[in-house]
């Protein structure tokens, strides 16, 4: 795809943008997991979302396209692990995780990625990639364990932490499911599909446990959490990130969720008055150092264009 320069320059503002808004989802999502369950939760914001997603796909491709049954069993478990299972250990793990810590945490997720790819995928990588993924991984367990690894073999790790490792695991599947049956579906509607199916699980479980009521009481504030997380952390942001992929590529779009952690701590501490201890630092700056690794650039792929 070819691009203008000041296409792509709307392009680089736009992934960063979505970087915000994924690390706000964060500060939203442990503002909202103080008012309702987390099955209330995750149910409001992707009911709204799929319904965004749905307008979206209509107005770019005229509606969604049919499935096989092989897609359908693909896009069931993708909503099941990507949608369902993270955003309840999502929120629970909210619940009692301070933003700038669960943005910390779950920015190990291309780490987790990229070795489940080599078991499961045969997938290679450098030395440089192999360093990157030991930094991420160290960082992430740093920050877990609040700077005292001897508790990770203790079991004195938090159930908020736990969780949110969840979360972690969630999202590797769902990548992982994505890059194995998802050959002939694009980004966007392999989400949209995902989101929707996620959104009714979500929705039937929400039910079970009473969310009518919890969403009666819901603040003004809380309210606006859900709008944001939907609106801005799922369906616009889903949308630019793979307008990025679609005109710059995959390798050099994955390069801004490397400011996804950052922006999630910054916002806490803005936001919600977090006071970061050090643990969250130097995990955080382990964590960092192994993402840029991992997604350092290599040699350009024959099929990429320029």
């Amino acid at each position: 795809m070819m691009t203008t320069h000041s296409s792509r320059k709307g392009i680089y503002l736009r992934l960063v943008l979505t970087m915000f808004f994924w690390g706000g989802t964060f500060v939203a999502g442990r503002a909202l997991a103080t008012e309702v369950s987390p099955y209330t939760a995750a149910a409001a914001r992707f009911v709204l979302a799929a319904c965004v997603l749905l307008v979206i796909i209509y107005l770019r491709e005229g509606g969604l396209p049919g499935l096989t049954g092989r897609q359908w069993c693909s896009m069931t478990l993708l909503g099941f692990s990507g949608v369902f299972c993270y955003n309840l250990f999502f929120f629970k793990g909210l619940q009692t995780v301070e933003a700038g810590r669960g943005a910390m945490i779950t920015g190990s997720i291309p780490a987790v990625v990229t070795i489940l790819a080599v078991f499961f995928l045969g997938e290679r990588f450098d030395k440089a990639k192999s360093f990157g993924i030991v930094l991420a991984i160290s960082g992430a367990l740093t920050v877990i364990s609040h700077g005292s690894l001897a508790s990770l073999f203790q079991g004195e790790i938090g159930s908020g932490e736990l969780f949110l490792t969840g979360c972690v695991l969630s999202w590797a599947i769902y990548s992982l499911i994505g890059k194995i049956m998802l050959v002939h579906i694009s980004p966007l509607v392999a989400v949209t599909y995902s989101c929707s199916i996620g959104a009714v699980l979500l929705l039937v479980v929400a039910i079970a446990n009473g969310a009518a009521g919890e969403i009666r009481q819901l603040s003004v504030g809380g309210f606006m959490s859900i709008i944001y997380l939907a609106l801005f952390g799922t369906a616009v942001g889903f949308s630019w990130f793979y307008e990025g992929v679609q005109a710059l590529g995959a390798a050099r779009a994955a390069l801004f969720v490397n400011l996804v952690p950052v922006s999630g701590v910054l916002l806490g501490i803005l936001l919600l008055g977090e006071k970061p201890d050090r643990s969250l630092y130097v995990g955080g700056l382990l964590v960092l150092a192994g993402l840029i690794l991992i997604n350092r650039p290599g040699r350009r792929p024959l099929h990429e264009k320029k």
